[in-house]
């Protein structure tokens, strides 16, 4: 019985594909923007540990899968989180290297982590399923608006498209592999809450982290224009707030947001450019 939802002409394989950053993260490589720069390296350091998490959590249910396509999935799935967890943490030893306390930051993020890892399997793989709603909509938002990365560097812009591109491809994975182990859909949609409460706490307190390290955590002038990026112009979250909800539906299912069109455009755009020295 086929239960991959992953549409046709979408291939779930990770790009081995490696990103020199370390020069760029010596400065606000986001258009010489505080905010925005540690908004993106906020997020980034999120991601190696949650990563891993979500492997993890899929590994548990992956043998009580018989679809040859998802299990393929499964694999490219693994695949892909394990390189952006690589990748991530290359960035985040950079930012280490500039003079964050990472470590601290780390200690943080790992409190809950640990506390996630001791969760039921169902509750993990719901959660999994959660956070993967996240970053595919965040994903589908970087890819649809280039102009908001174009103040970023080169080897930054690149780095986040690749992300966001295999974000997208295998954004219904977990999804799949949940709906056919689990399918409660009072599970998914209370442990989105949850989901939703830690994704923007712990992205705030690490912005702030960073922020404080640069000494513009008070700065009036840093917020207001934080503020304008997240909620006015552009707006990226507040651009984002349909699709983060659209999870709350009733029968949600993520390539309901079929943006395979939008996925091909950005492969050739990838493909285009050239990595810059680090």
């Amino acid at each position: 019985m086929a239960i991959s939802t992953t549409p046709s002409g979408v291939s779930v394989a990770p790009r081995h594909l490696e990103f020199d950053v370390s020069q760029d993260l010596k400065t606000d490589w986001y258009g010489n923007d505080a905010f925005r720069t540690a908004f993106f390296n906020a997020l980034s350091l999120q991601f190696p540990d949650g990563e891993q998490q979500f492997i993890n959590a899929v590994r548990l249910y992956r043998e009580r899968i018989d679809d040859p396509k998802l299990k393929q999935e499964i694999r490219g799935f693994i695949g892909q989180e394990a390189l952006h967890s690589r990748e991530h943490r290359a960035y985040n030893d950079a930012l280490k290297a500039r003079g964050y306390d990472i470590d601290a930051i780390d200690r943080r993020f790992m409190k809950h982590m640990k506390w996630v890892s001791r969760l039921s399997a169902s509750r993990q793989l719901a959660g999994t399923c959660g956070a993967e709603h996240y970053t595919a909509v965040l994903a589908n938002a970087i890819l649809s608006h280039p102009e908001w990365m174009a103040g970023a560097t080169p080897n930054m812009r690149r780095l986040w498209r690749w992300h966001a591109i295999e974000e997208t491809e295998h954004k219904s994975v977990a999804f799949d592999v949940y709906q056919h182990c689990i399918g409660n859909e009072r599970l998914r949609r209370i442990v989105f809450l949850f989901v939703t409460y830690h994704f923007f706490k712990f992205t705030f307190l690490n912005t702030c982290s960073l922020l404080k390290a640069d000494g513009k955590l008070w700065s009036l002038k840093t917020w207001l224009g934080g503020m304008n990026f997240l909620w006015g112009k552009p707006g990226v979250i507040r651009r984002c707030l349909p699709d983060f909800l659209a999870y709350l539906r009733k029968g949600f299912q993520p390539w309901q947001q079929d943006n395979r069109a939008l996925l091909e455009r950005s492969l050739e755009d990838l493909e285009e450019m050239p990595a810059q020295p680090g």
